[in-house]
Parts: C-alpha cells; structure tokens; sequence
C-alpha cells in the first residue's frame, strides 16, 4: 500500500510538471489529492481526520476552480494549452485556484490546521513536494499574469507568514507560516523573474527538508521540547540553528541568495517600494527564526533543560541530511553565477 501510494504521488506531480493540456495538469492534481489523503489520515486519531477533511476540501474547491478558468479560456480562446491563458478573467481566476492549492496568503487558513494534524514526515511532505505542481503550473503561465495582481498576493503572504508565526510554540504551525512567508517571496516575482521565483523555492525546499528531518529525528514538535535537543544530539542542534538561520535569510548563508535576487530584479523594475516593504515585512519572520534559534542555542549545557527529555527514537534520516544540509547552509557561493 505505501509503495503504491508513493508512486501515487511521484507519477501524479510528473504528470502535472509535463503536462500541455489543462485537463491532464487537473488530472493530475487529483490524483495527487487523492494520494496524499491516505498519508495524512495514517494516524488513527480525530486531529488527522480533520486535517485531511479539511485538506480535501480546499483542494477540491480549488481544482474546481481551476477547471472552470480552464474551460472559460477553452471557451474565449479555443485552445486548452497551459501556456495560452489568454483570457483575462480566466487568468485571475486560475491564480486564486493556484493561490488556495499552494496555501498562499489570503487562502492559507487550511495550511497550519493541516499541518498540525499530521505527522512531521507527513508536513515536509505537504510544505516541499506538494509544492511542486501549482508552482510548475504558475510558471508556466507567468508570461500572462500582471505583476500588479501577484505583487499585492506576495507582499500579504509575507505578512500573513510573519505576523502569524510569531505568536506559534507548535512547530509545524510555525513551519507552516514560514511556508507562506516563502510562497509569498516567489509569489511576488514569479510575473517578473519566473527562473529567479522558481530558484527561491527550490532553496526553501532545499533548506526546509533537513530541518523537518532534524525535527522527526528529535521527536520534536513545540518549541518547549526543542530545549532539550542540545542535550541528546548538539551536532544536531547547531545543524539545525544554521538552518533556520539560513530560513530567515542572514548572509551568508543559503537563504540569503534568493532574497537578494528577488529585491534586485523587483528594484531593476522601478519597484522599489515593494522590495522596500518585503524587506521590512521579513523582519517579522526572523523574530520568529530568532527566538526559535535562542531556545535551541541558550538551553546548552551547563544550562539546566526547561523539560523531561522524551523517549527518542532514530530515524535512518542522517544520509538525506547529510546531503542536503551543506547546500542548505553554504550555497552562496553560486551568487555570482546567478546574478550576471
């Protein structure tokens, strides 16, 4: 069942990615949905039940959504290619369904109770991986979208991200606002720049990965029981320091890379008052990176722990992490490339 389930989701995301037609790029997301529901509801407890309820209905009210923007432009245009979305209203209609099916600012309120109600393997599953498919499909249509209706998205979902992760101690609510707060990143540029949108997330979900996977590992999941991390694996602990460190986007770390293109290409633009405030809107996600950094980095030792350590299991993760962590920390080396 896990095998088929896996591929499941794996075929479904390949289909969406090479998809032409809008009808195989909505076949596939269904059957994405359809794949993914199984991985949410795999524990047997009421808050995975309604993770997935609630999973399953945005998603579907957002495949509907885009059916319909894809039959109206089929309609006006007579063509159902992904690249020729000519259509105006079929345009705004198919960013708000991409909008609600990547958990974007202002339809991101299924994203944190989805996430809490799911395992942490499964929330590194719905923050990177399902990802993928809306974000190809934006790009694909980024030549037809007006940066004036992605700018105003971008700039709410950084502010959503930040403004509600700092009120968080449950981790993956957390995560999950720092989601959004990176959607909206790639949301802003996306019209302008798509390689550069494309390259932002691809580094979140690069730096996002052996996070998830440090957190599972540790077992866990408030901020409370991240204090006694240093006390069973300090390795662990400073990897994931420089981690969220590298989220929060402080040079010269990963992070830092795409910020920087993104606010140069927006400036190139003559949009400088918009790269002015996502500047300023990002310092709301570091307070949050921050303090979470804080508790993993003040509680060493000879610091007694704020809580009992809980009974850790090892996960065989470490050769994912290894892989993925030294991209995830030292990728700025590779700025130069990008920015000529």
């Amino acid at each position: 069942a896990l095998f088929m389930i896996t591929l499941g989701i794996i075929i479904s995301t390949l289909t969406v990615t090479s998809a032409n037609h809008w009808l195989t790029a909505w076949l596939g997301l269904e059957l994405n949905m359809i794949s993914i529901l199984p991985v949410i509801t795999k524990q047997k407890h009421p808050r995975s039940t309604e993770a997935a309820t609630k999973y399953f209905l945005t998603q579907a009210m957002a495949s509907a959504l885009m059916l319909f923007s894809s039959t109206l432009n089929a309609w006006q245009t007579g063509s159902w290619d992904i690249t020729q979305l000519n259509n105006k209203l079929s345009c705004i209609l198919m960013i708000s369904a991409l909008t609600m099916k990547m958990g974007a600012a202002p339809a991101h309120f299924w994203l944190p109770e989805v996430l809490q109600g799911s395992t942490l393997t499964t929330t590194l599953l719905i923050t990177t991986w399902q990802k993928i498919a809306p974000i190809t499909l934006l790009y694909m249509i980024s030549n037809h979208i007006q940066s004036n209706i992605l700018l105003p998205i971008g700039l709410l979902s950084i502010l959503v991200g930040g403004w509600g992760g700092i009120n968080q101690t449950q981790l993956r609510k957390m995560m999950a606002y720092s989601s959004i707060a990176h959607l909206g990143w790639t949301m802003a540029v996306i019209s302008i720049a798509p390689n550069i949108a494309l390259t932002n997330i691809i580094i979140y979900m690069t730096v996002s990965t052996p996070f998830f996977l440090l957190l599972t590992s540790s077992s866990s999941k408030t901020l409370q029981t991240m204090t006694t991390t240093w006390a069973h694996a300090p390795t662990a602990t400073i990897i994931m320091m420089l981690l969220l460190l590298s989220m929060a986007g402080l040079p010269p770390l990963t992070g830092f890379t795409p910020k920087l293109l993104i606010l140069d290409k927006l400036v190139m633009h003559k949009l400088t008052p918009a790269a002015t405030t996502m500047a300023i809107l990002s310092l709301l996600s570091l307070t949050f990176y921050l303090r979470t950094t804080y508790l993993l980095a003040s509680t060493t030792s000879p610091t007694t722990t704020q809580s009992t350590t809980l009974w850790r299991l090892k996960p065989n993760y470490y050769q994912i992490t290894t892989i993925l962590t030294p991209i995830a920390l030292f990728n700025i080396t590779i700025l130069p490339a990008l920015l000529t």
